[in-house]
């Protein structure tokens, strides 16, 4: 269990910097940095860029990481690890937790005026009639859950050497991405990109305890 400490006191603190920044963004006092930071955005758009971070933007949509998750539960299920295929949950819970805020947490995104068409997912049946509000942004939830996890997996369980060294570096790169995404493509304020990687952080954190919980000598 002592290896696991730091990893829970680093959860406790997540959770508090999520809890702080749900309650600056609801008192507007980082409203003020969204329209900069999205006013910056702007002036970087280039037309012919768009169907490129459309594509990016599937990365992080819901059906592509959700089929990232059932390949995991699948291999992790096959594997013998049968418990530990339990941590795609974490994935769920984040997801939920996700829609819910967008749900109860008025936090309307830029005006539709000024955002760029997003890549198509499922999830524009939500939205299509103004529907959810923008805090967190699900695609950033989604993508550090999804791509995180199978980093973890692959670092612990991948025969190859070179597949373990570059698991961590590919899913910072690929998370990165998908989050200026969200901000090039004018869908999100930046403090909704911050929010995702919170509660997308605190997912995968306890996920990782989930793997990595203390096991009886038998197993």
């Amino acid at each position: 269990m002592a290896p696991l400490v730091p990893r829970l006191f680093a959860l406790v603190a997540l959770v508090v910097a999520f809890v702080a920044l749900t309650l600056a963004v609801s008192a507007g006092w980082l409203a003020s940095l969204d329209h900069q930071v999205q006013i910056a955005m702007s002036s970087l758009w280039i037309e012919s860029l768009h169907t490129l971070f459309q594509l990016i933007a599937e990365l992080g949509g819901f059906e592509v990481t959700s089929i990232l998750m059932v390949g995991l539960l699948i291999y992790l299920w096959r594997g013998g690890f049968g418990a530990d295929a339990l941590v795609v949950l974490a994935f769920a819970c984040g997801t939920a937790l996700e829609v819910l805020y967008k749900t109860a947490f008025y936090h309307p995104g830029p005006s539709r005026a000024l955002t760029h068409r997003d890549g198509p997912s499922v999830t524009d049946l939500l939205t299509s009639g103004g529907g959810l509000n923008s805090f967190p942004s699900g695609h950033v939830v989604r993508s550090v859950i999804a791509y995180g996890l199978i980093a973890f997996v692959v670092r612990r369980l991948a025969p190859w050497p070179i597949a373990r060294a570059l698991a961590i570096p590919i899913a910072v790169v690929l998370i990165i991405v998908i989050a200026f995404d969200r901000l090039y493509l004018d869908v999100h304020w930046e403090s909704d990109v911050i929010g995702g990687l919170l509660l997308g952080a605190i997912a995968l954190l306890a996920a990782t305890v989930w793997l990595d919980r203390p096991r009886r000598a038998d197993n």
